[in-house]
């Protein structure tokens, strides 16, 4: 028999009318943001005045984050998606600037106090646990310390294994719901990230223990480790790329320390396949992401190899990850507790991959970086940085022998211009 008690379905409306204003409250992450109650919540944003959001990237709708809800609400994102973007660059919503792995101290000190939290949830089991899904990253911290709990429950919402389950008593409010689940369908490849992934996965050895984030390049990096052997996955997030490696038996995690046998992940997003992948998976552990993202834990595993990419990178290694100048893009998320991560693991690489140019045509590898931008990893943790045009390796090496090794990465077509900067700046002849 399921524990029903306090599982009495309400309308939406009822749920968020707990409420209240000038509460905190947190919102699910990634594509486990729950739409109905976010629609429902900003409807109610001409009677609810200074109530404060806080969350990591969210997909779907956001019509909190309007211009007509400005007095109603105030977002303060811990990492930037899409849907906030905008806001946050017009100073409509705010920033956090945190590693993903602190993020829920936040929370579990005190430092944010939450009086709500709104998730998205499976249908209990015959215990009367549901689950978190495909988000427990920060969201496990704010189920443990809202002093209300509004859930949507929805059965397209995958059972994962791990720190996921909450029983149904603990929520204050349940939504029953059934619509699908944001995708994030990843595009195949062009040359040049196949080119990029191709030179990542040359870096990577037999019995590494990867991390990657979502994109064309952990993708394309994925694709090339199709000769690999007993590959093993600790990463924060993942995507499709991993399902064809898992099948063939490529990631088979029988080397690492910390959960052998074990894919070990915090949050993802991708397609209906992989949501459907890990659905009763008990070989995948989604894990609260202060754990996961630990350095002290990543450690642990052999050969640690973290990739992870950059909007530019300069001369020294120093990597911009989060904003385009002072316009924050994205946040600083989760790269740095991963290079520091694979940096201390025995024959760890840190690696930071990206295209040598914009689309616009301009260099991402630059002699300094534009004003404002911030520096998400620093030159003194950066070993690799990838391009289309090979690897430079950078742990141990001077100033002058990094110049050399960044120009040669660059695209020809800037080549010329950055060693007249480098001389310029640093009175290199290159």
């Amino acid at each position: 028999m399921i524990n029903t008690k306090n599982y009495q379905p309400v309308t939406a409306e009822e749920a968020v009318s707990i409420i209240k204003p000038g509460d905190k409250i947190f919102i699910h992450s990634a594509a486990a943001a729950p739409q109905t109650l976010v629609k429902a919540l900003a409807a109610r944003g001409g009677e609810l005045r200074n109530v404060e959001i806080y969350q990591l990237h969210t997909e779907g709708v956001a019509p909190y984050v309007e211009e007509p809800f400005n007095k109603s609400f105030h977002v303060k994102n811990m990492f930037v998606g899409a849907n906030m973007r905008k806001a946050v660059q017009e100073g409509r919503a705010d920033f956090i600037p945190v590693f993903l792995s602190e993020t829920p101290r936040l929370i579990r000190r005190g430092i944010i106090q939450l009086d709500a939290a709104l998730v998205q949830v499976s249908p209990p089991d015959r215990n009367g646990y549901v689950s978190l899904g495909i988000s427990v990253d920060t969201t496990l911290s704010a189920t443990q310390t809202a002093r209300k709990l509004i859930a949507e429950i929805n059965p397209n919402m995958p059972r994962t294994a791990g720190d996921s389950s909450i029983h149904i008593s603990r929520f204050a409010k349940v939504v029953e719901v059934d619509y699908p689940l944001p995708e994030m369908i990843i595009p195949d490849p062009d040359e040049i990230e196949t080119r990029i992934g191709q030179f990542v996965a040359e870096l990577v050895d037999d019995g590494a223990t990867l991390q990657m984030g979502i994109g064309a390049i952990p993708n394309a990096a994925l694709a090339a480790m199709t000769n690999h052997k007993d590959l093993g996955i600790h990463t924060e997030m993942f995507s499709d790329g991993v399902i064809p490696l898992i099948e063939k038996g490529v990631i088979t995690n029988k080397n690492k320390v910390k959960h052998r046998n074990f894919t070990v992940t915090s949050f993802m997003m991708g397609s209906r396949k992989l949501y459907d992948f890990v659905d009763d998976n008990p070989t995948i552990r989604f894990l609260d992401v202060e754990y996961v993202n630990d350095t002290a834990i990543i450690r642990q595993n052999p050969k640690v190899t973290a990739i992870n990419s950059a909007i530019e990178v300069d001369f020294t290694g120093q990597v911009c990850a989060d904003s385009i100048g002072t316009r924050i893009y994205s946040g600083v998320g989760g790269q740095m507790d991963f290079m520091r991560g694979a940096a201390l693991s025995d024959h760890g690489k840190p690696i930071i991959a990206l295209p040598s140019s914009t689309n616009k045509g301009l260099s991402r590898i630059v002699s300094t970086l534009h004003p404002g931008a911030g520096v998400v990893t620093t030159r003194a943790h950066v070993h690799y940085i990838v391009t289309e045009y090979g690897v430079a390796e950078m742990y141990g090496r001077t100033i002058r022998e990094r110049i050399r090794a960044m120009i040669n990465i660059a695209h020809p077509d800037h080549r010329e211009r950055l060693e007249r900067e480098a001389f310029d700046l640093w009175h290199f002849h290159v």
